[in-house]
């Protein structure tokens, strides 16, 4: 055991380690379909491997930066095998973002069963892309793969991450696409890469075309990149190879950690839906964490050991609980559920005169108005994002200070409120250009008169919904992430309504333009009707839990 392995094992809280004697096999060759060859580590503790559990890690992030997780599965009682994926440091073939995890995966656990070392037990572990790698060969998993450890990740890419309600997340795609670009550099460059990041990405968001952003924060084009932006249209069969949330009933049991402001969390808790209603052995747990957080990081190394020591091991949990477990903000606590969603009283809180919010219906009025204009985009401030620098909770007076958002406030809390569950919002309005976007974010206000986002949602409209009337208000639905959240006696439920958060996802430049040349900026003016005929509203689940 190093001393860095032991004082960050006990920092994140792991269990003690079983052995001290670790070693490691590099660079080993393993053969995919196509001939090319990937490179893995092998990490096992010699007294152990004949009946150790093997533990496979699939990254595009280098084995070596994933040793960590090498040397804690091993201290642990398991073998851990860190495959770098095509095209990344040392491994064979070119990096083509998602699209080869299926058969290389596939191929990668074809050759384990062909090693000496082989129990005929494995799992699967790891956060974001090491994530999707898991979902690539969940659906067609050989019987020896007994368990799956997913953490902030998603069965479906484009949805999740690149054009959540249609829209497409820039911020997020601008941060990884520079992450990718430095990671294989020199320690210190990378270190200078990290540092220099928002030097380079500000560019990116004053950009237009956006097909014309890597090149000015690069200096070249990058393939994968101008692929998402030009295969923009749902629907698109570009997307099919790289969607893993059908072929669920053979899918191994999985534990999936997820955090309150991840960028995967919409999606991962459909995903865990998805696998419930197909009959499938799952567990959710999310705590108050951003895609990046450290005691995220440390909650999805405990939950994968207790995962796969009752999976691989057949060792009973020391302390078992529900399907679900999930944080609830404001009152600081873990709750344990049978499942989700918790149990639940939709109340539906209305937009009302004044900038109120109030279960009762609205009384007859006229609606209220902001001007969105796209070359002066509405600011994202917090949300979920790549950008530790802008992800999380983060104080909203200066974005509800500006005229082109609008606040919707509850009266001040007699009792703490919980919600606890999906959120989604009912917006009817009326828009001079056919094209825009409808970005809601719920909001906790504190007695000082602090406002904090919770929950955001954001739907980019169909100019020509079917059965719709020129000029009438129509009603769009908006999806939000989903939350566990006591506002406390005191404090005020707020709704924001605008129409962006930019840079977090690009701002619609309301031309019609297709994504990847939009270079044409077209001002609208958005009325949010709010009136016994049309009651735009936030639909609440308050629970007891």
């Amino acid at each position: 055991m190093s001393i860095v392995s032991w004082g960050m094992g006990r920092a994140a809280g792991l269990p003690a380690a079983e052995t001290r004697d670790v070693m490691v096999e590099r660079d080993l060759e393993v053969k995919m379909a196509d001939g090319e060859v990937l490179l893995a580590d092998r990490w096992f503790a010699p007294t152990s491997v004949a009946s150790a559990p093997i533990v496979l890690l699939r990254s595009p992030y280098g084995r070596r930066q994933m040793g960590f997780f090498g040397r804690v599965f091993a201290e642990r009682g398991y073998q851990t095998v860190i495959q770098s994926c095509r095209g990344t440091f040392g491994s064979g073939g070119a990096f083509e973002p998602f699209h080869h995890e299926q058969a290389d995966g596939t191929a990668t656990l074809e050759w384990l069963t062909s090693q000496s070392w082989f129990t005929g037990s494995v799992g699967t572990f790891g956060p974001s892309y090491l994530g999707f790698t898991q979902w690539a060969v969940a659906g067609d998993a050989p019987d020896y793969v007994k368990a799956m450890a997913l953490h902030v990740t998603a069965s479906c890419f484009r949805d999740s991450v690149v054009y959540p309600g249609g829209s497409f997340s820039l911020e997020t795609g601008a941060t990884w696409v520079d992450f990718v670009e430095f990671q294989e550099c020199r320690p210190w460059q990378r270190i200078r890469a990290l540092a220099t990041a928002p030097k380079r990405t500000a560019p990116v968001y004053t950009t237009l075309p956006l097909t014309e952003a890597d090149q000015r924060a690069l200096g070249h084009r990058v393939e994968f990149y101008q692929d998402w932006l030009v295969h923009e249209i749902p629907g698109d069969p570009w997307w099919e190879p790289l969607t893993f949330s059908r072929q669920l009933d053979r899918v191994p049991p999985a534990a999936l950690v997820g955090g309150w402001f991840d960028v995967f969390l919409l999606e991962q808790v459909r995903d865990y839906g998805r696998l419930r209603d197909a009959g499938r052995q799952a567990r959710l747990t999310i705590g108050p964490w951003t895609h990046a957080s450290a005691k995220g990081g440390a909650a999805g190394i405990r939950d994968a050991l207790t995962w796969f020591d009752v999976h691989l091991r057949g060792r009973q949990p020391s302390n078992p609980q529900g399907n679900v477990r999930l944080y609830v903000m404001g009152s600081d606590r873990w709750v344990d559920l049978p499942e989700w969603p918790p149990p639940a009283d939709v109340q539906r809180w209305h937009l009302q005169p004044g900038g109120r919010l109030a279960r009762s219906t609205p009384e007859p009025t006229w609606p209220d108005r902001y001007r969105y204009d796209p070359s002066d985009p509405t600011p994202g401030v917090g949300g979920a994002s790549l950008d530790v620098r802008n992800a999380g909770s983060r104080d909203q007076r200066h974005r509800e200070s500006r005229r082109d958002v609008l606040c919707y406030s509850s009266d001040p809390l007699v009792a703490d409120l919980t919600v606890a569950g999906p959120l989604s919002t009912e917006v009817w309005l009326r828009t001079s250009q056919p094209h825009v976007d409808v970005f809601v974010r719920l909001c906790d206000v504190d007695p000082s008169g602090t406002s904090r986002n919770i929950s955001d949602g954001i739907l980019r409209t169909d100019p020509q919904p079917v059965g719709a009337v020129a000029d009438e208000a129509r009603r769009v639905r908006v999806d939000m992430w989903p939350t566990a959240m006591t506002f406390r006696r005191g404090h005020r439920i707020r709704l924001q309504v605008s129409s962006g958060a930019h840079p977090l996802f690009a701002r619609n430049t309301g031309s019609g333009e297709r994504l990847a040349a939009a270079s044409t900026l077209v001002a609208s003016d958005v009325e949010i009707y709010h009136d016994p005929d049309h009651p735009s509203a936030i639909n609440l689940p308050v629970s007891n839990i």
